[in-house]
Order: C-alpha cells, then structure tokens, then sequence
C-alpha cells in the first residue's frame, strides 16, 4: 500500500466537500420551489434528473471507504434493486459482481464514481441550455433588462469572495474537524 502525500486532506476535502454540495443543492432545490421554478418543466424535469444523478454518485462514493457502513449501505440498498420482476435477482448480481458485495462490487462502484461526474457535466451543460431558453425565474417580477451590468468585476468577484470563503470552510473542517460530518461507523480500522 503506497502513501500519497497530504492523500488524507485530499480525501477529507472530498468526502466533507460532497456534504457541502449537497447543502448547496438544496439551497438551490428550496430557492427554486419558492420562486415557483417548477413551472419551467424542461428545466425542472433535468434538475432533477442531475440531483438523482448526483445521489447515485455520492452513494457509490459512499461506499469507497469499505468500512461496515459502507458494507451494509451497499447490501441493503443494491438489493432493493431485487424487487424489479423478473430480472431483479439477476440485476442485483450483475452490480454485484457475484452472489455478494464483495471486491468486484468495490471495483465496479469505484469505476462508477469516476464515471458519472461526467454525465452530471453533461446533464449541467443540458439544465444550463434550458435555462438559457426559458430565461431564469426573475422573483421581482419586472422587466430587468434596463439595469443591466457586467458580469465582470461585479459578480465575478463576488463569486470569486463566495468560492474563497466555501474553500476556507473546507479546509478548516478537513484540518480541525475531519469526521464531523461523516459517520463513526464507517471510518476505517
């Protein structure tokens, strides 16, 4: 087993970085139901879409530790797929890799959490189009088109501001607080 080099920071940003996400998410699901953004239903059928997606990712992900969690997440939740008739049994094995979590799954989950970010680009790149169709929801409700300004210095640096700060949050959970926001049970022997 080989060492990478600061490997635990990077792997505590990552982990802690995916429980910030999904807060940003939901940030984002609570804001759009309040402006009434489901009504925009091309976008709002690949938001969804892209949070399902992003579930997938983070369960998979989830599982990568391989701690009892892990284990039994990945038992219980992959069987679930068994109640699909007729080929349940054989989906559940075919994910599996065998007749039980085992290695293979672990493979095969590690393999999945590399690829599905690139279809969420994808689907992103989908949400942002219908978007850019629709128009995004205005909560005031006038026409803004008068008041404009440019999205560079004004919003880039404030968005600029907003990624430093979410990075410094981070970084400081990584360092002073690792396992905060995971669970006890998983963490590795």
């Amino acid at each position: 087993c080989r060492d990478v080099n600061y490997g635990w920071l990077i792997r505590n940003m990552h982990a802690n970085g995916a429980s910030f996400f999904f807060i940003c998410i939901y940030m984002h699901i609570g804001r759009g139901l309040y402006y009434g953004s489901y009504l925009y239903k091309e976008t709002w059928n690949v938001g969804v879409i892209l949070l399902l997606l992003v579930m997938m990712t983070a369960f998979v992900g989830y599982v990568l530790p391989w701690g009892q969690m892990s284990f039994w997440g990945a038992t219980v939740i992959t069987n679930l797929m068994s109640a699909v008739p007729y080929i349940g049994n054989s989906l559940v094995q075919w994910i599996w890799g065998g007749f039980s979590v085992d290695n293979a799954t672990l493979t095969r989950f590690f393999a999945f959490h590399f690829l599905f970010p690139f279809v969420i680009a994808a689907f992103t790149m989908v949400h942002l189009i219908f978007l850019h169709e629709t128009g995004s929801n205005n909560p005031t409700g006038i026409n803004s088109d008068s008041d404009k300004i440019s999205f560079h210095p004004y919003f880039s640096y404030k968005d600029l501001l907003g990624f430093a700060a979410l990075l410094i949050a981070l970084i400081s959970l990584a360092l002073f607080a690792p396992n905060l926001l995971g669970d006890p049970d998983n963490l590795p022997p």
